[in-house]
């Protein structure tokens, strides 16, 4: 897994790659502190690379999307492949979130 934050005109994009799996979980969440840092801003997490991702990972998007709407930020969740999709969708999340294509 490689996460890779960059800060752009106020908005913060956190570029992620690889696998998010259970034992990269707790490691996941340390990376994206930046953005749990400036939850007030907009707020990209693209998914081009992300090639899997388990439920345990799935629990920081939903810590960081809680962070956000109480600090008054926006979240947009990007590039998402079809595998990673059907992952939301079954998991109630899709709906959640602003999913760009």
């Amino acid at each position: 897994m490689k996460t890779e934050i960059k800060e752009e005109n106020g908005i913060y994009t956190a570029i992620l790659e690889g696998w998010l799996d259970t034992n990269m979980a707790a490691q996941f969440r340390e990376e994206l502190q930046p953005l749990f840092d400036n939850a007030d801003k907009q707020i990209v997490l693209d998914c081009k690379g992300l090639e899997y991702i388990t439920s345990s990972s799935l629990r920081t998007f939903l810590l960081l999307r809680k962070e956000v709407a109480a600090k008054g930020g926006h979240i947009t969740i990007a590039n998402v492949k079809d595998e990673i999709k059907e992952v939301f969708r079954m998991t109630g999340f899709y709906n959640m979130f602003d999913i760009k294509e």
